[in-house]
């Protein structure tokens, strides 16, 4: 049966890719910018930490800040790009490896698509070439009938590629990275021929504390990376501040209403997240037990935006306790054993007691009971 597939412009799409979504930024910085440049960069490595950490352009264009967290963080990561280093982003999940990968890619090379998305079954076709079996069998091998990577493009032409979930890679198909990461060289042996990296080109990975022991880097692929450590907020303010401007920025995207500032249902999702996160309560007085999820900020913001959902389709529009109380439950009991223990435990004690959270406690019970 034939599919039919619409092309789409780049306002249709449900969600634009950074250089899309961000275009006037990039565009007022680009106009702007009268640093020094690398090869092939699209701004220089000051404009693309603007671009990614905010800021007030001289004519008085404003840039909004894709990351928040230490200036320095960022710093150290576009200087490495600037480097023959290539660009490890390292830390728990929901830490936004993925989103400041994406705009580091936009900035620098005003492309972010140079993408491979790394899981147990990535073959090592994805990182060197494949061929086109069609033109294969046709004609035998040739440039014609490969069928190049994003890394390859990424070689050829000076852009940043981008690997995601590095450590979900089997170590195999990890370490045909080595020769592209130390020579800038991928060979091509059923040709005899190579591709040679070009100025510009560089790569940027991703991995998750977790994932630590599933598939280990070699030593030898470790040290062809700058490893960057992308914390989690300091503070509860920051947090909050973070699943604001993502949630906007996603309910936006949705036709979902707009979400007030400093919502009261935004900062208790956060405070019952770093609480359960931490095992202490914000006041340091109480210990509680941790549940076997990660409870990130990534997930805070998932949870907020199916609530927001919720109250636009099914209630007044105005985001409320039993929105988001479905949500957390989801969140936090993953193992419906000792998850749940905690969470009732946590809810009797700390919940139940807090003054003013009344509302969210009867509404985190009616979904747990």
């Amino acid at each position: 049966m034939p599919v039919c597939v619409a092309e789409t412009s780049g306002t249709e799409v449900l969600r634009p890719h950074a250089e899309h979504a961000f275009a006037a930024e990039l565009a007022a910085l680009a106009a702007q910018d009268d640093r020094p440049r690398p090869d092939r960069w699209k701004l220089s490595p000051w404009a693309v930490a603007t671009y990614l950490l905010g800021g007030t352009l001289p004519d008085g264009t404003l840039v909004t800040p894709k990351y928040v967290g230490p200036r320095r963080i960022v710093e150290v990561a576009v200087s490495t790009l600037a480097t023959d280093r290539a660009l490890l982003l390292l830390g728990l999940p929901g830490t936004a490896k993925t989103w400041v990968s994406e705009h580091l890619a936009a900035a620098v090379s005003g492309d972010s698509t140079l993408l491979v998305q790394g899981t147990a079954g990535t073959p090592e076709e994805a990182i060197r070439y494949g061929w086109n079996y069609a033109q294969l069998l046709a004609h035998g091998p040739g440039r014609d009938a490969l069928v190049p990577s994003p890394v390859m493009r990424a070689m050829a032409e000076g852009m940043t590629a981008r690997v995601e979930e590095l450590t979900r890679i089997p170590a195999d198909v990890q370490d045909t990275l080595i020769t592209v990461l130390s020579e800038k060289t991928l060979p091509i042996p059923e040709l005899g021929q190579e591709v040679q990296a070009v100025p510009g080109f560089n790569l940027i990975a991703t991995a998750n504390d977790r994932d630590r022991g599933v598939n280990d880097l070699s030593s030898a692929l470790r040290r062809r990376f700058n490893t960057v450590v992308l914390p989690l907020p300091e503070s509860a303010e920051a947090e909050v501040d973070i699943v604001t401007r993502r949630v906007d920025q996603i309910g936006r995207s949705l036709d979902l209403p707009s979400l007030p500032d400093g919502t009261e249902e935004i900062r208790r999702v956060v405070t019952v997240f770093r609480e359960l996160r931490d095992g202490l309560t914000s006041d340091g007085r109480t210990k509680v037990k941790s549940p076997s999820g990660t409870l990130s900020t990534a997930e805070a913001i998932s949870v907020v935006t199916g609530g927001l959902a919720l109250s636009a389709h099914f209630g007044d529009g105005v985001l409320r306790p039993g929105d988001v109380a479905a949500g957390v439950l989801g969140a936090v009991v993953r193992d419906p054993g000792n998850d749940r223990v905690v969470w009732q435990e946590y809810l009797e004690t700390v919940v139940r007691e807090r003054d003013g959270w009344g509302d969210f406690y009867r509404a985190c019970r009616e979904v747990s009971a």
